[in-house]
């Protein structure tokens, strides 16, 4: 993403979600550093960054918005979460696992690992915050999650595009209203 992009979205449509939790495999892959099979066969446990969620009957996928004004980002005190690029980021080297994060998050999309697993350049045995960071770093195109579903109930989205959409639909029920009012005259 070019520097100085408005933040792309992750959008996923409730209507498409089987809840089969691929795109939490393929997210934990994507971040683990090595394929499913070789982590089981090490006994590592790979760990998502997106949590499929049920209420009531409709499955969801739950991952950072990268938010514009991302709360995390304003209120961590180290500074350990940026803006950049139109993508919220963590520099984990600088997290203290103090979880102010975890609890100013709309969407309840950021966790902290536990120290056990924690990067040995962390500055705190608390553990590191971890968020979908659209897999930048990974050496992938789109993020995995995205590849991983298998119904396509997830995708990025450009936020101009998408408020462009939200700007023409609000207009055209706007005609519709004034169109409904002038027959009733």
């Amino acid at each position: 993403m070019k520097q100085g992009r408005e933040n792309a979205i992750v959008f996923s449509d409730p209507e498409r979600c089987l809840g089969c939790h691929g795109c939490e495999l393929a997210c934990a892959v994507a971040h683990g550093g090595e394929d499913l099979f070789a982590a089981a066969a090490a006994g590592r446990t790979l760990r998502a960054r997106n949590h499929v969620v049920a209420v009531d009957t409709v499955m969801l996928p739950v991952q950072c918005r990268q938010c514009e004004d991302a709360p995390c980002a304003l209120a961590c005190p180290t500074g350990s979460i940026v803006q950049e690029g139109g993508i919220v980021s963590i520099r984990e080297k600088n997290c203290v696992g103090c979880k102010v994060c975890v609890m100013v998050c709309p969407f309840g999309a950021i966790s902290v690992k536990g120290a056990n697993t924690a990067s040995s350049e962390s500055l705190t045995n608390r553990g590191t915050a971890q968020k979908c960071d659209l897999c930048v770093g990974t050496g992938r195109e789109t993020p995995a999650c995205i590849d991983g579903c298998p119904t396509k109930a997830i995708r990025l989205i450009d936020l101009e595009e998408f408020r462009q959409g939200l700007r023409e639909a609000h207009a055209a029920e706007l005609v519709r209203s004034h169109a409904y009012l002038n027959r009733r005259k």
